[in-house]
């Protein structure tokens, strides 16, 4: 313990130079704990918004530029399913159900002087249940239209069942108002109007060419089987289809922002370098002061270990101190941070309105910032340490 105490009175001898490394650890740990906190919560809402329906395969129209980097216009291609590829891959996948998929977008007037674009949507009258769940109201019928109404456009509008809408000037009766179903692999109808497709196709006048095709699989085990026969059947002669299932979208997602968490912490780790560097040279600069110190208490018979051990204990205190102070602030802070970063990746909408932003990770970036940056501070007070270690009672007695 002498060491130890040793250790703490030359930090409180020079307060101002400790004050400012405990500063510049404090800053690091904040920056890594609160920087991965908040790419946790993005990642936490992305997989409280992401649909995961492990049975669904999605077949999309191919075009020739359709791997080009993302916003480049000429993917901007009106591209379609016609009803021949439907029918084929009906064929090809029974008994599974394919259900075709219609999508557009409109001027719509909510009532009460309220209108906007919106999201249409259009699928067989005997596909809506088997795709969407209803969170109130019914379902409507092929030969009575009614539309259905995302949960979050219907909150946003206050339309509710039996309300009156306008699309495109054409006005409609709201059946029902559809369950939260958040994105998924498929369609994304919390914020878009579904409709019967023969009432799409009447109003938008596109016939029987399609925006996509869904393939519910009976057995998981198959859908490599489905997505199989569906290739060998459009895309045998050249690519004409894209098909992808629910799976790959995820995995997709948590690459992205896997990653995305990943640079914010490196990042914050750049933070605790520059703070590791501070410690450094004030522990340098300690070394050089007491070398006379030094040189007396290796006379006295201290032993160089512990002329080691009392100088990794200063180090240590800095980092414990500053760790622990950053430790309290990152949490508080990584919460405002993730709830803003949340905000603004929601685009102030309802979306993830129930999300929350801590979880067991969250408080793991808080415990790992705080270790990091203890072990960097001791890291970075080995050297000077081991140099003072090393000092010749003689030479070191005899430095002015």
């Amino acid at each position: 313990m002498i060491f130890f105490n040793f250790a703490v009175r030359n930090l409180k001898r020079h307060w101002i130079r400790s004050a400012l490394s405990i500063i510049g650890i404090v800053i690091g740990v904040i920056a890594i704990a609160s920087l991965g906190i908040m790419g946790n919560s993005i990642n936490l809402l992305v997989a409280n918004l992401i649909t995961d329906v492990g049975d669904t395969v999605v077949i999309t129209p191919h075009t020739a530029v359709g791997d080009t980097f993302a916003g480049d216009p000429r993917t901007a291609v009106d591209a379609s399913i016609p009803a021949r590829q439907v029918d084929e891959i009906r064929r090809v996948v029974s008994p599974h159900r394919v259900i075709p998929v219609l999508q557009g977008a409109d001027e719509v007037d909510f009532g009460g002087g309220e209108s906007g674009y919106a999201q249409i949507i259009g699928l067989d009258a005997e596909d809506i249940p088997v795709l969407l769940e209803l969170e109130d109201g019914q379902y409507p019928r092929q030969n009575q239209p009614g539309a259905l109404v995302g949960t979050y456009l219907a909150d946003e509008y206050d339309i509710a069942p039996g309300a009156r809408i306008t699309i495109g000037g054409e006005d409609l009766r709201v059946a029902g108002i559809l369950a939260e179903r958040g994105f998924a692999a498929d369609i994304n109808p919390d914020y878009a109007i579904v409709v019967p497709s023969d009432w799409y196709q009447s109003h938008f006048g596109t016939g029987d060419d399609y925006s996509m095709v869904i393939i519910r699989v009976g057995d998981v085990a198959e859908i490599d089987t489905v997505k199989n026969a569906v290739d060998d059947r459009l895309n045998r002669r050249e690519e004409t289809v894209d098909i992808f299932d629910s799976r790959e979208l995820l995995e997709q997602y948590e690459e992205i922002y896997g990653q995305i968490t990943t640079f914010l912490v490196g990042i914050g780790g750049i933070s605790l370098v520059v703070a590791a560097v501070n410690i450094l040279n004030v522990m340098y600069i300690s070394v050089t002061e007491r070398i006379r110190e030094i040189g007396i208490m290796r006379s006295i018979g201290v032993l160089r270990r512990e002329v080691l051990v009392m100088f990794l204990y200063e180090a240590a205190i800095l980092g414990v101190i500053g760790s622990v102070i950053g430790g309290v602030f990152s949490t508080v802070g990584g919460y405002f941070i993730s709830v803003a970063a949340v905000g603004v990746f929601t685009a102030g909408t309802t979306f993830g309105e129930n999300f929350t932003v801590f979880d067991i990770t969250a408080v793991g970036f808080v415990i790992f910032g705080m270790l990091f940056g203890i072990a960097t501070s001791i890291a970075a007070g080995f050297y000077p340490a081991w140099k003072a270690a090393q000092q010749l009672p003689i030479e070191a007695m005899r430095h002015d």
